[in-house]
Parts: C-alpha cells; structure tokens; sequence
C-alpha cells in the first residue's frame, strides 16, 4: 500500500513538473515571437524612412510637393513606431532592452553598408548578379501603372500604398 501512494505522489509530482515545463516553453515562444516582431519592424521603420528621406529628396530636387505622400509615410512609421510600444510593454524591461541593443546593431550595420560604396564594388561576381537579376524584375504600381522600386511601400507617383 505504501508503494502506491508513493507511486501516486511520484506520477503527481511528475505531472506538476511538466506542466511547468509547457508553461515556461510558452511563455519563451510567445516572448520569442514578441523580440522577432519588434525586430521586423524596426526593419519596415528603417526601409520606410530610407524611402521617405529619397521622396523628400527627388520632392525636392523636382521643386515639387506631395505633402499627402509624405504624410502617409510619417503616419505609417509613427503607426509601426506605436506597434512596437506596445509589444515592448509585453516584455520584461532587460528584455526590451536587449531587442533594442540588438536593433540598433542591425540598424548600425545597414548604415555601415549603405555609407561605404566600396564595400557594393567589392561584392563578389554571384551577389552581383543577383542584383543585376532582381534589377530586371521591374515592380510597377497597380493604381496609376508607375514603375516603383522593389522594396517600396508607396508609390512617388500617386502615393498609393503598395
């Protein structure tokens, strides 16, 4: 009778045990999935201000103004700026923290890139024609039929949302 209870209280505890488990496992995989989408959109906030600093720049360059446009990228950013706010909140603050260290690293490292021209010159002949490949696949508006960049968000031409 012993053994019994004994077993009983093995099979409880064993039980109680792997409970914790799942519920530790779930509750890293949602803050895993948190950390990844604050991630990804600090990437769509740097390529949406990459692209508004050239439609500023060719608004400018043009003497033209197409304050709409610029307004819906500023909307856009502050909208996703806003998202990630509230996913942050989800977190622990030494996890925020590090989902900040490690978007300002990516940030830095695309800044690295994109200010230093020698490093594109450098790229070896396979990367390169990659680009010259994704360079052929033109990508054009669906509303006014313009052609856009690959990665854009917006049209320049009419400023629907792509």
């Amino acid at each position: 009778m012993d053994a019994e209870k004994w077993k009983d209280t093995i099979l409880a505890k064993s039980r109680e045990y792997v409970e914790m488990g799942v519920s530790v496992a779930s509750d890293l995989t949602e803050k895993g999935k948190t950390q990844a989408k604050i991630l990804s959109n600090q990437a769509k906030i740097s390529r949406a201000q990459r692209q508004l600093g050239a439609l500023v720049y060719s608004l400018a360059k043009g003497n033209e103004e197409n304050q709409p446009l610029v307004d819906r990228y500023i909307d856009m950013i502050d909208s996703i700026e806003q998202e990630n706010r509230q996913l942050k909140a989800k977190l622990t603050p030494a996890e925020a923290s590090e989902v900040e260290h490690a978007s300002v690293d990516v940030e830095a490292d695309m800044a690295d890139v994109m200010a230093d021209p020698v490093q594109e010159e450098a790229a070896p002949a396979e990367d390169a024609a990659e680009t010259a490949g994704e360079a052929g696949a033109k990508k054009f508006c669906p509303q006014c039929g313009a052609e856009v960049a690959a990665d854009a968000l917006f049209c320049t031409k009419c400023g629907a949302q792509l």
